[in-house]
């Protein structure tokens, strides 16, 4: 079964509310078994609009991926990213 990759560009507009959100989403990417791969460190945006904040994330598969994100762990984690941020998320299956 291929791996998927949550895939999140973001530009954070309120840090505290934004601090809570993180810490819920790693609290919900712990029980899905995820690894982070890249959260937030340096980036070269090449082509077409960049946001300043990168994740990547790895799960086992695309079910785990889209559970974890439909989560009410997750869920309760993205109301404190609501007025917080903007977001642009995509999940992807791997090769």
């Amino acid at each position: 079964m291929p791996k998927a990759y949550w895939i999140a560009h973001v530009t954070v507009t309120d840090p505290d509310p934004y601090q809570l959100y993180a810490t819920g989403a790693s609290e919900a990417f712990k029980k899905f078994n995820a690894r982070v791969l890249a959260r937030g460190g340096p980036a070269e945006q090449l082509e077409g609009e960049g946001r300043p904040r990168n994740v990547v994330i790895e799960f086992d598969s695309m079910e785990q991926a889209l559970a974890c994100y439909h989560s009410e762990d997750y869920q309760r984690a993205k109301a404190h990213r609501k007025d917080a941020g903007i977001a642009e998320i995509v999940i992807v299956e791997g090769a």
